[in-house]
């Protein structure tokens, strides 16, 4: 068994389960993720790093870039339903009132516009890098 070494600010209080089920994640990804994950991994991006499949207090968000608080999430079909919507509002509210800022995107942006999603993700961090200095 592997310990994980958990700090308030980086999991915020994420379970041994949530972060179990996180690992699964990580290896089931949609194809939007894995699409976006090939742009972001590695610190390509702005030379941030991300994370996939990331614990956060009760959720695994899709993208995390701990350096700005900043999650990022890609919503299927699913996500278009009226009590799904309202689920990720209230996801999207839980995860504000940690000092986190979520952008969402759906499947069908980041399959046929990939390059508008990376420009949207740039533009925030470029607009709060002044921030970290």
């Amino acid at each position: 068994m592997v310990l994980i070494k958990r700090t308030e600010n980086f999991y915020f209080g994420a379970s041994d389960e949530i972060i179990r089920r996180a690992r699964i994640l990580r290896k089931t990804m949609t194809v939007a993720e894995l699409k976006l994950w090939e742009f972001v991994c590695k610190k390509q991006l702005k030379n941030e790093r991300f994370r996939r499949q990331h614990p956060i207090g009760k959720f695994i968000v899709d993208f995390y870039c701990h350096a700005f608080k900043l999650i990022i999430e890609i919503d299927g079909g699913i996500h278009q339903q009226e009590i799904q919507h309202e689920r990720d509002e209230n996801r999207t509210y839980e995860l504000e009132k940690l000092g986190l800022t979520v952008i969402r995107f759906d499947n069908k942006k980041v399959m046929t516009n990939i390059k508008d999603v990376l420009a949207q993700i740039e533009k925030f961090i470029d607009s709060n890098s002044k921030d970290l200095h």
